[in-house]
């Protein structure tokens, strides 16, 4: 995700820099050339030596005593830098960066930098909520530097409340987004996710091996690009996308009534969910035990979402999903014109690394007027941001 980004990971002297030292496998395994510079607080916390050697690159901490590229150099890495994330910083440095306080190499540095800053402040909770940090965090993002809000808990010092540094995979996620182009803001858009399960006794029910990746990827990536994101998401062992309002359901009628709820207020929806077609006709009251060979039971159909939503269409733009074994072209074409789409992702979920239970994709994009697109087997976060920007286009 950040393959070939030059990212700076500025670390001041607070006890949270151990989770720097996390955060920093998490930049150079999503692809990214890191260069770490400490102030010498930090220093007495985690080692340079730590940092150096994940980063294979020389650490920074003094201008005047580190010898070598690292102490002449940190003007040369502020014109290079994709982006910068303080992590963790503290009172001392908040209230440099808003004083304009150039006194150390991180410091110095930062007043050099005009690619995109993300400050994960960390601190005691009466610290934080002290008047003048809250000031002090105020004229930073006035000026112009991103603010991770802190997490909440017990802290080292024993008091509770604001002041934790965030996870590490919500840091790396929030430096990402600061990347991201924000042609959706202020766009609201609605995702559905994952399998239905449709019960026939207390303890069973029919259901696809849907994991809600793809779903998860696009919400995900839409939230990124400045969207106000909505993910309608069945049954999955899936993390919630950060800052995205998740909505839990397990029947195609929860999913049905969530959707339907919020579709006038929306300008895009993403039916990503593999929803059911059929459903028990009956559901047991009790779990039905194993007293004979086989079992009858009969099967409904569901209503088709997709399908009303496209009926009631106005403005909106719908884009939809066809899983299928065969016949693709042909099959996906009927569901976009059937169905009112504006864009149908169709891929053979039969056919290695692409469908269900995968990390990685292959699908074909097809649009009304006989557009089609096929789009080469590739992760599914990537391939949620190709549909994101096709949506953008119309």
């Amino acid at each position: 995700m950040l393959k070939n980004k030059n990212i700076v990971l500025g670390v001041s002297g607070g006890i949270a820099a151990y989770k720097a030292v996390e955060l920093l496998r998490l930049l150079k395994k999503a692809g990214a050339a890191v260069q770490v510079i400490m102030t010498e607080n930090a220093a007495q916390f985690v080692g340079p030596m730590t940092f150096e050697a994940l980063s294979e690159k020389q650490v920074c901490v003094n201008l005047f005593k580190d010898a070598g590229d690292a102490s002449i150099s940190h003007i040369r890495w502020a014109d290079e830098a994709d982006a910068v994330v303080i992590a963790p910083a503290t009172a001392n440095f908040v209230g440099k960066l808003a004083g304009g306080i150039a006194d150390d190499a991180l410091s110095t540095f930062i007043m050099a930098v005009t690619t995109p800053v993300l400050v994960c402040p960390s601190m005691n909770s009466n610290m934080y909520l002290s008047e003048a940090v809250q000031r002090n965090l105020k004229t930073i993002e006035k000026d112009g530097f991103g603010v991770l809000s802190p997490g909440s808990g017990e802290l080292a010092c024993g008091i509770e409340g604001p002041g934790r540094l965030p996870e590490p995979v919500v840091i790396f996620d929030r430096l990402v987004k600061l990347l991201k182009t924000d042609d959706l803001e202020g766009k609201r858009v609605l995702v559905t996710a994952g399998p239905t399960r449709e019960p026939f006794d207390p303890v069973r029910f029919i259901s696809n091996p849907s994991s809600g990746r793809m779903g998860y990827a696009i919400a995900r990536a839409a939230e990124m690009r400045g969207a106000e994101v909505t993910l309608v998401s069945g049954p999955v062992e899936i993390d919630a996308p950060v800052n995205v309002e998740v909505v839990r359901t397990n029947t195609v009628d929860e999913m049905a009534e969530e959707v339907f709820a919020r579709f006038d207020n929306t300008d895009i929806v993403i039916k990503a969910a593999a929803v059911g077609d059929y459903r028990p006709a009956t559901a047991a009251e009790h779990k039905i035990k194993k007293d004979s060979e086989t079992i009858d039971f009969s099967l409904v159909k569901n209503q088709d979402i997709l399908r009303e939503l496209g009926s009631r269409k106005k403005n909106q733009v719908l884009c939809g999903f066809a899983a299928e074994t065969r016949d693709l072209q042909e099959n996906a074409q009927k569901k976009l014109k059937e169905k009112n789409l504006d864009m149908i992702v169709a891929n053979l979920v039969n056919c290695e690394g692409s469908g269900f239970r995968t990390t990685t994709n292959s699908v074909t994009l097809f649009s009304p007027g006989g557009k089609v697109e096929p789009l080469p087997n590739m992760e599914k976060t990537k391939l949620a941001d190709i549909i994101l920007d096709r949506i953008a286009g119309l």
